[in-house]
């Protein structure tokens, strides 16, 4: 497996971020990265520096969102934005390091949470 940061991802991922309520999210201590020859059946996946690893090296949290070549780079605009927003839905509001399960607190990351998200970023396009 091949992997390169990501600019145009990065892109969306702070225009989504600039336009929507996900305000504890810290976009400069997140990357974006692209992946090539990966197995996952995924479109992205969200990766996170373990706290042992963040304290031996004296850094904050840090977060990186891998996109799968192979199965996002042919999805259109609207379906790449969802993936990202998906993932971003993963960072707690504490932005702390960790990762918020798929279902967490009676909470779900599922469509219809990405899909409020997504019309709240859809309605601010001029």
């Amino acid at each position: 497996m091949r992997s390169e940061k990501a600019p145009d991802v990065q892109a969306m991922l702070d225009d989504i971020l600039a336009r929507t309520s996900l305000r504890h999210v810290i976009s400069p201590r997140i990357i974006c990265m692209r992946s090539f020859g990966a197995r996952a059946n995924a479109y992205a996946r969200i990766w996170s520096l373990p706290a042992i690893w963040r304290e031996a090296l004296g850094i904050n949290p840090f977060y990186v969102i891998e996109v799968l070549s192979e199965n996002y780079d042919g999805l259109s605009e609207e379906r790449k934005k969802k993936v990202l927003i998906h993932e971003l839905l993963h960072i707690p509001k504490r932005f702390s390091g960790g990762l918020v399960p798929h279902v967490c607190a009676g909470k779900r990351i599922d469509a219809r949470a990405v899909g409020k998200i997504y019309d709240e970023y859809a309605s601010t396009q001029n």
